[in-house]
């Protein structure tokens, strides 16, 4: 099964939508640059309303690995995930901190992005189209031969998340801004995102089970 990251998460409307729907993570941004930023303060509340099972996975960009590290271990949050061209040595020496999974995302314009994310020290992968939230897909087309489990960003919304699953199986999808409406979570849309990936992956698990003819 595809799974679902629900992220940008800022507000308890947001997390009690989140609680009913049950994907299996949600995301935090914790770069001030973003629109989308929440403290660490404003974590540590909202985590506190969110159901257990729901996975919080920080979002970072460059920041210390010594705070990474520490909102790992106090299980403010369960994962983190890397958004600022970090490299290799960066991953290792927050790996030195904390056992806890690193998810590393990549900007995809090329095969050389997708070359630097297969050799990648972190726990998991994540491909995106832009510093995050943008709104906009890559070429998917570059994936059709990629042999590491990902997660897919960069433009997904209800209306073409069906497609990218059908058409590239990825380990996650990873949607923010494709759920919002004027910059804010919208729960209708996070209703039909999270529905129709569990309606395609329902329809591609009964057709990997139906005899050939």
């Amino acid at each position: 099964m595809t799974l679902i990251k629900l992220c940008g998460l800022r507000r308890l409307c947001d997390v009690e939508a989140a609680n009913a729907l049950r994907p299996d993570c949600v995301g935090f941004v914790f770069a001030k640059a973003s629109r989308r930023y929440i403290s660490p303060d404003e974590v540590r509340h909202l985590r506190g309303a969110l159901q257990p099972g729901i996975q919080a996975v920080g979002v970072f960009v460059r920041e210390n690995p010594e705070q990474i590290a520490a909102l790992l271990n106090e299980e403010v949050i369960d994962m983190a995930q890397l958004h600022g061209g970090e490299d290799d040595d960066y991953v290792k020496r927050l790996r030195a901190l904390t056992d806890r999974p690193i998810i590393q995302a990549y900007r995809v314009g090329g095969r050389n992005d997708l070359d630097r994310a297969r050799r990648s020290a972190a726990d998991l992968i994540l491909l995106d189209s832009g510093a995050g939230g943008t709104g906009s897909p890559f070429d998917w087309a570059l994936l059709r031969d990629f042999d590491r489990p990902y997660f897919l960003a960069g433009g997904l919304n209800p209306d073409n998340v069906a497609q990218a699953i059908d058409e590239l199986r990825p380990f996650g999808v990873d949607v923010s801004s494709g759920i919002e409406t004027d910059g804010f979570k919208d729960i209708g849309k996070m209703k039909a995102f999270v529905a129709t990936v569990r309606t395609i992956d329902e329809s591609l698990q009964i057709k990997s089970q139906s005899p050939v003819s």
